[in-house]
């Protein structure tokens, strides 16, 4: 039985890869796309979302604009990392696909709310502004997602700070509200997705396919290596958000451990960190865990398995 997840997302070149993967795969079904502010404006990675829609061949799925601005703080995007487009490298084409009218928050409340009760995994990988929003809005929807498998976090160091990883550290307020629900939450970190590099040899895997979609990934991975080989030294870009997709499509790709975890909301130095205590066994009733490990072959295999079944699509 295929798993239904909602994807909350700010496309970002890995975005898109992690749109590829959950449209592409046959162990997922796809209920609804929802954008928010980070890696670059609201309406910039809605912009990009659309297009990768078009690029893939996704219809029958509701995209929908959700939060422009964190909770709390003033915007971060990160240019740097994804261009002044967010989605730099790739020629995108226009959109085709019309925007749901909903606001994306309501999207996921409306979605969740109709869906039997456990079938409905939450999956961002971006800030959590608009899931924070929603179980605020509709606090039943707590008890009736399945469980949250986000991408952000950090039980080591972090990639916007020392110990903060940009998803977190953009709307901590917002991640306070996700990990403190009572819903089950999985972290899948940097310490997870710094192993899911995109080196030569998955390039080239992922080029072969032969079709638009394929050459679109190469040209994400393309302007991803650069971009990260200057600003953060990888030789070979680490691909995050990917991983929290292929973690529910197969739960043995991403190696997990429970442990309490909390956001830094008031340090100096450590605004958004994600606190995990590893020290000993989590105590009983612990709700998260946090991904510890990755089989890097298995991933990728999933990535391309997934672009293989897209196909060619029609520009």
């Amino acid at each position: 039985m295929s798993k239904k997840i909602i994807l909350d997302c700010d496309p970002g070149h890995d975005d898109a890869m992690a749109l590829l993967l959950a449209h592409g795969s046959p162990e997922i079904e796809l209920l609804a796309v929802t954008t928010v502010v980070g890696n670059q404006t609201l309406e910039k990675v809605t912009r990009n979302a659309l297009a990768v829609a078009r690029i893939a061949g996704i219809t029958g799925v509701p995209f929908a604009a959700g939060c422009p601005r964190p909770l709390v703080r003033e915007i971060e995007n990160a240019p740097e990392i994804h261009g002044e487009s967010g989605l730099d490298g790739p020629v995108l084409p226009a959109a085709t696909l019309a925007l749901d009218p909903r606001h994306g928050v309501q999207l996921i409340i409306d979605t969740i709310m109709r869906e039997e009760p456990g079938t409905v995994t939450l999956v961002p990988t971006a800030g959590l502004t608009n899931i924070a929003m929603a179980v605020r809005l509709e606090p039943r929807i707590a008890e009736r997602v399945r469980e949250v498998v986000l991408m952000g976090g950090a039980y080591g160091g972090g990639n916007w700070s020392a110990v903060g990883e940009f998803n977190i550290v953009i709307d901590p307020e917002a991640a306070h509200i996700v990990f403190n629900e009572r819903w089950p939450v999985t972290m899948i970190g940097l310490d997870v997705t710094h192993q899911a590099l995109a080196t030569p040899d998955v390039v080239d895997r992922i080029a072969a396919i032969g079709t638009r979609p394929a050459q679109f990934a190469v040209e994400l991975l393309a302007f991803f290596r650069e971009a990260y080989r200057d600003t953060q030294g990888f030789d070979d870009p680490p691909v995050h958000d990917p991983c929290a997709v292929a973690r529910v499509i197969d739960p043995t790709v991403v190696t997990t451990r429970r442990a309490p975890v909390d956001i830094e909301l008031t340090g100096t130095l450590t605004r958004g960190m994600t606190v995990a205590d590893l020290r000993a066994p989590a105590p009983a009733g612990c709700t998260t865990q946090v991904g510890v490990g990755l089989d890097r072959e298995r991933f990728w295999d999933l990535v391309v398995d997934a672009l293989e079944r897209i196909g060619d699509v029609a520009p």
